[in-house]
């Protein structure tokens, strides 16, 4: 590491999908952690709608920003640098944050830094349980992502070694929900009533895991259609659909083939920790049976707590904290939104994609708190 290891003072904002997340830290330190959810402005429809959340971004930024640098007992003018996710996520949601993000560097005259979302998942653990070893295994696993990725240095080289080739976990876990007519997100209530069934009820298939398949891609389409087909079958038949056992092996299946392609990979590669990051790893289960394999395997694992696993302005601070640490180049402000920006650009130091995006005129007294 090149580079010092001052503790600045940054402050973060993420919007890629339906949360406006703020955080403040101070180098590994969380001071402030600030978040306005609209998922109950989603629930009706069942999954989250792009404009509906970016009109609540829209809504909520200033406020959530006053609220994080409030709790973080620190004034904007304190600051050593703004982050803010600049994909991938939702574009019109991202483009929200990256705009609020530009006025502020721009009317403080901070230093700007747009950083990647899946980088920001795994930095976050920096302050559950100190600096990252590297290099570092991540799984992450969230409504929009399952990814197997291998980083040596955080801020500017990240590996990917395996993804979902379809459905994410998370989608997958929204899916099943819906057809148990469970609700939205699926994700919770699939685990508390999994808590209360037997995962070894049904054999639901383990995609992707035979000899001649990919070694760390991922694919839960198959499991959430057989699920599925499994219950219409129950319904057809005038059967009672046994719920909890229904989710218990649902969610069984899921975490097996997350856990085992995550272990394989560390022994491939020779590493002996991994960390697990993304809403998905909130799940008791997927915690569970990740501590018992890691150990197992002679593996250190590292899961920050569930709140800082779902989407949230801490980590996206993390991030920005590391790149100012290790003297990374600020972005410029024409950085834009990328709703696909691969996970192998950590952070973007310059005008990405379009360089005739302007800063957003904003009052200073809005500013200033």
């Amino acid at each position: 590491m090149a580079e010092t290891r001052d503790e600045p003072l940054v402050l973060g904002i993420e919007t890629s999908c339906d949360e406006t997340g703020v955080g403040v830290v101070r180098g590994t330190t969380l001071l402030a952690d600030a978040v306005a959810s609209s998922v109950d402005e989603h629930a009706r429809f069942g999954g989250v709608v792009p404009e509906v959340a970016s009109r609540a971004h829209l809504e909520a930024m200033v406020p959530t920003i006053q609220r994080a640098l409030k709790d973080a007992g620190v004034t904007a003018s304190d600051l050593d640098g703004i982050a803010v996710t600049a994909g991938p996520g939702l574009a019109g949601a991202l483009l929200v944050g990256v705009s609020a993000a530009k006025a502020y560097a721009y009317a403080l005259g901070k230093p700007l830094y747009g950083v990647n979302h899946l980088a920001s998942h795994i930095c976050v653990d920096q302050l559950e349980h100190g600096a990252l070893p590297e290099p570092t295994m991540a799984l992450l696993v969230s409504g929009g992502h399952s990814s197997l990725l291998l980083s040596t240095d955080i801020t500017s080289d990240v590996r990917p070694l395996g993804s979902t080739i379809d459905d994410a976990a998370g989608e997958a876990f929204d899916k099943i929900a819906r057809v148990l007519n469970l609700g939205f997100p699926g994700g919770p209530v699939i685990d508390r009533y999994a808590r209360e069934g037997d995962p070894d009820a049904i054999a639901f298939p383990r995609g992707l895991t035979g000899p001649r398949d990919a070694a760390y891609d991922f694919s839960f389409s198959g499991l959430k259609t057989s699920v599925a087909r499994w219950i219409e079958a129950k319904r057809a038949a005038g059967e009672e659909v046994p719920v909890r056992d229904v989710a218990a092996s649902f969610q069984e299946a899921v975490v097996d083939v997350l856990t085992r392609k995550a272990v394989r990979a560390c022994k491939d590669e020779g590493v002996d920790h991994l960390m697990i990051g993304g809403g998905v790893a909130a799940n008791t289960r997927l915690r569970a049976l990740a501590q018992e394999r890691c150990d197992a395997a002679g593996i250190r694992l590292r899961v920050p707590r569930p709140k800082l696993c779902t989407d949230n302005g801490a980590m996206v601070a993390a991030l920005g904290a590391e790149m100012v640490a290790r003297n990374r180049a600020a972005s410029d402000l024409g950085l834009s939104a990328d709703s696909s920006l691969p996970v192998t650009e950590p952070h973007v130091p310059g005008a990405h994609a379009h360089d005739h995006d302007h800063v957003h005129e904003v009052s200073k007294d809005n500013l200033y708190s």
